[in-house]
């Protein structure tokens, strides 16, 4: 009897039969060599619609005739990047256990930009020892050890990890009756895999940082140790990928918002921040600009007190919904609850007076201070703090209203990070989450129009199935900064469901009530956040229209005093934020404390300039301008500010 072969289509290179259980790389090895050596995964083509291709093993044995495409080891290829960090974490996982005996591993994932594995121990483990690891690494790299996956019952991962808490945990969570692990020379791990076939595919990797990390997230649990890493296919990307990281340490807004005098935080108050002088002027620039737009496009801007009953908040579903995040307070023996969001005091607004179809859409802005409770352990700066400035918005509107009102929501915040220098960005729809109100028939309607604008706009965007708020379905604009990391700030919401909770109305052309859509919506999302993330963007040097001081005068020496004053007043006329630098020292030491503070313009004044009347201009980007009248100069900035440009 003949042995039973099946027919193995590869992607790219062709077809070939092979005998059933075959390895994929005895199937590629067949058609291609030197395509079986370069490859480090396979994809088997899903044959069900709807389905999704799934990654395996190079060492995976087929059953059937089989459609599968290759992996390469690309840097570009962000499956095959995951894959090689999934591999290295558990290369560091080997080498610590060899340095550190008594080490109990928890989960180590591939992670945007690299991987991380948190492990237990009783051993000091410090910045200082990570190149002790990295040398222990290299040295499994080099003894090219394949990876090789075993399935086995519950029962012997039990016994092969029992003295492990923290895997036997994950082994029980786990349904089926069979779990898979992962060897590599005498590392054994619990795993899913896939894997790359052997170490010695490693190329360029570096261990990055050391965090404390709680099991599972819980802060009621043990702290373990968590080491962060990366690799890459290449020393190429490696190093380009760790300037990059540099240069982030370099533009962090925590380092340069002490630097620049602009914000500060203090133990008295963890996660609350304080804005200096300087930073008061950065939020009101933004501000001014925020509400022109919204001015433009009929806003009107309300507030709402901080501090609202806990009936309201039982009504708004928030108390059921999102109770944990919340701060309370008793007044008078009452419960009341310090605001997390601004939408139940803009319904309290609206119900406030009668409306009719001719007062809709009604667009109502606030710019409210909202208070969330976040862990410690998650608090970073500007970017995760436990009370914030939200710029809010709720229009409430008819059903017939709602494409429009959304089209122009998405218009408005395209055209406000244009301004603000962020010209890239996606979306994504969020979809009805676990935890919700509201009917199926009100989701699926909402879900359908957001989908409806997003087409009509031919803008690509993303599915997240069930993250979407527990009000409504909604979208997230997702902009990309200069470090091409993208962070999460514009979000639009639709929701049927609070109006309905809070049984508000408006009366109809047909002189009938009707209950009125509601879309909650930000475009800069939490301004804290969003000034955290200008910060960054620019490495603290912000285009002339936000830097809080635009110009210095730096006078040659003392003699020059007196004139640089003349200069200092007129700009000052003109409307620009200037200081004068009159201290007792040198030329040099003013500029450069100038260029530390980021100031776009510094204004030269000494004899010649006195002389003609004129000024010497030192930019921070570009060359010096010199003699040129400050008439002129004031043209120049006064289009550059009024424009809000970016480069100057």
């Amino acid at each position: 009897m003949q042995p039973e072969m099946i027919k193995v289509k590869i992607d790219g290179i062709g077809t070939v039969e092979v005998l059933r259980g075959s390895k994929i790389i005895e199937a590629v090895t067949k058609l291609d060599k030197k395509a079986a050596v370069k490859a480090i995964a396979a994809l088997l083509k899903s044959k069900r619609i709807g389905s999704e291709d799934r990654t395996v093993d190079m060492s995976c044995s087929l059953g059937e005739d089989t459609d599968i495409a290759l992996l390469p080891a690309d840097d570009k290829n962000q499956k095959s990047l995951d894959l090689l960090n999934h591999s290295t974490a558990h290369i560091m996982a080997a080498a610590i256990i060899r340095l550190y005996p008594d080490a109990k591993f928890a989960i180590g994932p591939a992670i945007k930009n690299g991987f991380y594995y948190d492990f237990d121990t009783s051993s000091e483990v410090s910045p200082d020892t990570l190149p002790a690891i990295e040398k222990e690494m290299r040295k499994i790299i080099a003894s090219n050890q394949p990876f090789i996956r075993n399935v086995l019952s519950k029962e012997e991962a039990f016994n092969i990890f029992r003295g492990n808490p923290y895997k036997l945990e994950l082994i029980r969570e786990i349904g089926d009756p069979l779990v898979s692990t992962y060897t590599s020379g005498d590392f054994i791990d619990l795993c899913l895999g896939p894997h790359i076939p052997s170490t010695g595919k490693v190329r360029a990797f570096k261990l990055l940082s050391i965090a404390g990390a709680y099991w599972r997230g819980n802060e009621k649990n043990k702290m373990l140790v968590r080491i962060y890493g990366t690799s890459f296919f290449t020393a190429e990307e490696l190093d380009k990928y760790l300037k990059k990281i540099e240069l982030a340490r370099e533009s962090d807004h925590r380092k340069l918002g002490k630097e620049l005098d602009l914000f500060s935080f203090h133990e008295e108050a963890p996660g609350f921040p304080f804005f200096h002088a300087k930073g008061m002027i950065l939020r009101e620039t933004i501000l001014k600009y925020w509400r022109e737009e919204h001015d433009r496009e009929g806003y009107q801007e309300v507030q709402t007190p901080i501090i609202l009953s806990n009936a309201l908040w039982k009504t708004s579903g928030h108390w059921d919904n999102y109770k944990e995040n919340m701060y309370f307070v008793k007044i008078d023996e009452n419960d009341y609850a310090v605001k997390p969001m601004n939408c139940p005091g803009n319904i309290l607004i609206y119900k406030s007076s009668q409306h009719s179809y001719r007062d809709l859409p009604l667009r109502l802005a606030e710019l409210g201070l909202v208070h969330r409770h976040e862990k410690s352990g998650v608090l970073h700066g500007l970017f995760r703090v436990r009370n914030f400035t939200q710029d809010d918005a709720h229009i409430f509107c008819t059903e017939e209203q709602l494409f429009d009102e959304v089209s122009k929501v998405v218009d408005l915040v395209g055209r406000m990070y244009k301004v603000f220098g962020f010209e890239k960005y996606h979306m994504e729809l969020s979809t009805r989450p676990a935890k919700s109100i509201g009917t199926k028939e009100m989701w699926d309607k909402a879900e359908g129009l957001l989908r409806d604008v997003l087409d009509s706009k031919n803008m690509g965007y993303v599915i997240n199935e069930g993250d979407g708020a527990f009000y409504g379905p909604k979208i997230d604009f997702h902009i990309e900064d200069c470090l091409e990391r993208t962070w999460q700030c514009a979000t639009i919401q639709l929701d049927f469901a609070m109006p309905e909770k809070f049984d508000i109305e408006y009366m109809g052309e047909d002189n009938m009530r009707h209950r009125p859509a509601m879309i909650h919506r930000t475009v800069l999302g939490s301004l804290e956040r969003f000034i955290g993330i200008l910060i960054e963007n620019y490495s603290g040097n912000l285009p002339p229209w936000l830097a809080p001081v635009q110009m210095v005068v730096l006078p040659i020496s003392e003699k020059f005093h007196a004139y640089s004053e003349e200069i200092v007043e007129k700009l000052k006329g003109s409307g620009f934020r200037v200081l004068l630098d009159d201290r007792v020292e040198s030329l040099g030491k003013k500029i450069r404390q100038s260029e530390l503070q980021k100031i776009p313009y510094m204004i030269i004044a000494g004899e010649k300039e006195e002389k003609t009347k004129t000024i010497t201009i030192r930019k921070k980007k570009g060359d010096d301008i010199k003699e040129v009248k400050l008439e002129s100069f004031i043209k120049i900035a006064e289009r550059v500010v009024a424009n809000r440009e970016a480069s100057y």
